[in-house]
């Protein structure tokens, strides 16, 4: 396996990437600290644990560093670049989370409105329960009985509204099809054709009553499309990517920009990086029929781009000029919606707003088994979401702060690289 070198300088590479650019010390960040960033990842590179590394630390709206370290392709002796390529997976979510609350800023929809008012078959949504073995008849373990409460458009976005990502053991598809609820069914399924076969699957818990990681966003981008009129990737487009200046953030990318594509790894059994997806990839990420627009993921991206769309949302809504949310929804957003449900795929520290991660109070945190709160030293309030290829941002309106890293690894629950860049971002704050 080929080593990986550090490349570019941050000054040069943020030029390249027409972002605005401050010395660190300008903006209160220590030039020597956010070297121990750069140590940091090429130490997981020269242990094969990741293929190559991007990151970028930002503050008071100005980029301080910016580094591409590694290979984007490993078996081709491919350099990473700041400009590569990122399947950014559920990084999606909080775009597409932002495209329906531009929709709730036009008057269509409150968050209290039930799914069914657009979305017919949710009227019909039931919930699966198990019984207990004196109950048991004819072999089944579940009942179905119908939810509490409807499903919300508040639900959704917090991934309260009863869902899973597998269906539960009471949804029993069509043997004759063989297909499984999240198989598309033909070349030129929509997501629509999707939701809908969603919606007839049981719920695993009463909306509300449990935040579980699910494909509701899929929803929210229907929903999308059917408030708008527009697919889901033509609204993208047009009202956010071309507004915020995202130049490589697609669903499908162009041909030609395939040379810019991150290959993706998984780890081997010693954990040292092994081929998963190559590139370039055109059958996944760049084939026709452009039809499909998930919701829940699917999006490729840039450090530049992503950097964009969060600092939109740390800025309240705008970025040079462009608004593309108002200052009171963004807050809306990335405030907890959850109350106290355990958030658990980040951990105890997290609760969630409407599409984001959103870090709790200390004071209220229960560390539960002695676990750590979170990537400390994280202030309240600070946003995130990652994606499973091992992409994170994260941004703190408290340190006017952004930041981000890149690769291309999945699952990634061996490392440490997304906590230990979080901790070294804030290490380096110097004011």
């Amino acid at each position: 396996m080929v080593k990986g070198k550090t490349l570019k300088s941050s000054s040069s590479i943020s030029t390249e990437l027409k972002l605005p650019y401050a010395k660190p010390e300008d903006v209160g960040i220590s030039s020597e600290r956010l070297e121990r960033i750069r140590i940091a990842m090429q130490r997981y590179v020269d242990k094969e644990l990741v293929p190559g590394v991007v990151w970028l630390v930002a503050r008071d709206g100005k980029v301080v560093r910016t580094e591409a370290i590694g290979q984007r392709d490993v078996e081709n002796n491919l350099p990473m670049t700041v400009d590569t390529i990122f399947r950014i997976a559920s990084m999606t979510k909080p775009i597409v989370s932002v495209a329906l609350m531009m929709l709730f800023e036009e008057g269509h929809f409150l968050l209290s409105d039930p799914a069914s008012k657009w979305i017919p078959e949710f009227a019909e949504a039931k919930v699966s329960l198990p019984i207990s073995k004196k109950e048991e008849f004819f072999g089944q373990s579940f009942r179905l009985v119908p939810p509490d409460r409807p499903i919300t458009i508040r639900h959704l976005l917090t991934h309260t509204a009863g869902f899973d990502y597998q269906a539960p053991a009471a949804y029993n598809p069509d043997p004759k099809a063989a297909r499984n609820i999240d198989e598309k069914q033909s070349p030129n399924e929509v997501i629509g054709d999707f939701v809908k076969r969603y919606a007839k699957a049981p719920l695993a818990h009463q909306p509300g009553e449990v935040w579980d990681y699910s494909r509701a966003t899929c929803v929210v981008g229907y929903l999308v499309e059917l408030m708008s009129g527009m697919t889901l990737d033509v609204f993208l487009r047009e009202k956010i990517f071309k507004p915020l200046d995202m130049q490589d953030t697609y669903f499908y990318m162009p041909i030609e920009k395939l040379k810019r594509f991150a290959a993706c790894y998984k780890p081997g059994d010693d954990y040292k990086i092994k081929l998963l997806f190559p590139t370039p990839d055109p059958v996944k990420y760049a084939a026709e029929p452009h039809v499909y627009f998930m919701g829940s993921g699917g999006l490729v991206s840039t450090l530049h781009d992503y950097f964009r769309f969060y600092q939109m949302m740390l800025n309240g809504g705008i970025l040079d000029g462009h608004r593309i949310l108002s200052r009171k929804t963004v807050e809306l957003m990335t405030k907890n919606h959850v109350g106290d449900l355990p958030v658990w795929l980040p951990g105890p520290w997290c609760g969630f707003g409407l599409g984001f991660g959103v870090m709790k109070n200390y004071d209220h945190i229960n560390t539960l088994l002695g676990q750590h709160p979170g990537p400390a030293p994280m202030s309240e309030g600070t946003f995130t979401w990652g994606g499973a290829f091992c992409t994170y941002p994260f941004a703190d309106p408290k340190e006017r702060l952004v930041a981000m890293m890149m690769t291309q690894v999945g699952p990634y629950n061996h490392l440490n690289i997304r906590q230990e860049f979080v901790g070294m971002v804030y290490q380096a704050i110097n004011d």
